[in-house]
């Protein structure tokens, strides 16, 4: 990563009205992404079977309103298949999470857009900054329409939204998060501590791209709800290598498309999810072992012993969840889950910046 990219948001001071308002966005992003976890493990993501921007910021008004949202939802396949015969107060229930992760949604939109307009006109963003923010909210309307595709997934045929489609949601999530998580760094720490130990560049950015593919595992996993097909650990229902994956007439693609119509993809996906998260911690480990035998900074010690003990925090997290899918998924376990993760992946981005800065700032001395 070159010093040019690492210095995109000018050598300017930030104001601090601007810093406020970048974290609150990373905070209000990590929300939604809780709620989100919320919305989809309680199944309430197919609650409001239509797609209203702005007449959809207001619920149902009475028992007419209601009764008429629930009879919407009467005509989906999940409820057909899972929710037949629930009362209205349970509709309700459903009904409340995915209107509240709409609703954040919609605030969030708020909250980037008209903060951004004034400090815009006002001219306390760079250039280079304001492009930087400007790609954010395109990317935030552009997750937006990719929830209501995700949604729509599970209005037709399937109980449940389509795993692809989730996967792509989440991962969309994260992006913008990462974004703006490093628009923070630049904006809060301009000079962090220095790394001291060199060529540590491309290690820590392959950590940083392993952890983001095994988030997208794990969003797979609870798309195709994986993990209700092998509860257990540290084996897979008492086998490494579940037998159904050593099975050539399994791969083929009907089985990749139609995931839920067999156990192939929820073993493979949980199978890929597990070891991934083995080689994952594996290298953070010895990343950090090596680092400590150079004699780091206090600092990055500190950085360091952080990273590894939210690593352990959600990998305990990660099988607790496992082990108590039986029959469902456990929705306070599969949430934490899914929130340290994010503080997980953030947490390997600020060491990305700590290490690209350093690398950045050495390599501008040599020329």
């Amino acid at each position: 990563m070159s010093n040019k990219l690492i210095r995109w948001a000018g050598d300017t001071e930030i104001s601090r009205w601007v810093k406020i308002w970048i974290v609150t966005g990373v905070l209000m992003i990590f929300m939604q992404i809780v709620i989100g976890g919320v919305t989809r493990l309680t199944g309430s993501g197919l609650s409001i079977t239509r797609w209203e921007i702005v007449i959809g910021a207001v619920p149902p008004l009475g028992e007419a309103a209601w009764q008429e949202a629930f009879d919407l939802y009467k005509e989906t396949p999940q409820y057909h298949r899972i929710n037949k015969g629930m009362n209205l107060d349970e509709f309700k229930f459903i009904y409340f999470w995915e209107y509240f992760h709409r609703l954040w949604a919609r605030l969030m939109f708020f909250v980037f857009i008209i903060p951004f307009g004034f400090f815009l006109l006002r001219g306390m963003l760079s250039k280079k900054l304001a492009r930087w923010l400007l790609l954010v909210v395109l990317l935030a309307g552009l997750e937006g329409f990719f929830g209501w595709i995700m949604v729509k997934s599970g209005l037709r045929e399937r109980p449940w939204v389509n795993a692809y489609n989730l996967t792509l949601h989440l991962c969309m999530g994260f992006i913008i998060l990462c974004c703006l998580l490093w628009t923070s760094f630049l904006a809060i720490d301009p000079k962090p501590r220095i790394w001291e130990k060199p060529g540590d560049k491309r290690q820590v950015w392959g950590l940083f791209g392993l952890a983001f593919f095994q988030i997208a595992l794990g969003a797979m996993m609870s798309g195709a709800k994986a993990g209700l097909f092998y509860p257990s650990w540290p084996d897979m229902n008492g086998t490494f290598l579940p037998s159904i994956l050593l099975e050539a007439q399994n791969w083929k693609v009907e089985n990749f498309l139609n995931y839920d119509t067999n156990p192939f993809m929820p073993a493979l996906i949980q199978f890929f999810h597990r070891n991934t998260a083995y080689i994952l911690s594996i290298l953070i480990v010895l990343f950090s072992w090596e680092a400590f035998r150079y004699s780091v900074s206090k600092a990055n010690r500190q950085l360091l012993w952080g990273l590894l003990i939210i690593l352990g925090t959600q990998v305990l997290l990660g099988i607790f969840t496992l082990i108590n899918c039986i029959g469902k998924i456990p929705v306070a376990l599969g949430v934490f889950h899914q929130a340290f993760a994010v503080v997980l992946l953030g947490t390997i981005l600020y060491l990305s910046y700590r290490v690209s800065q350093s690398a950045g700032s050495k390599s501008s001395e040599k020329s």
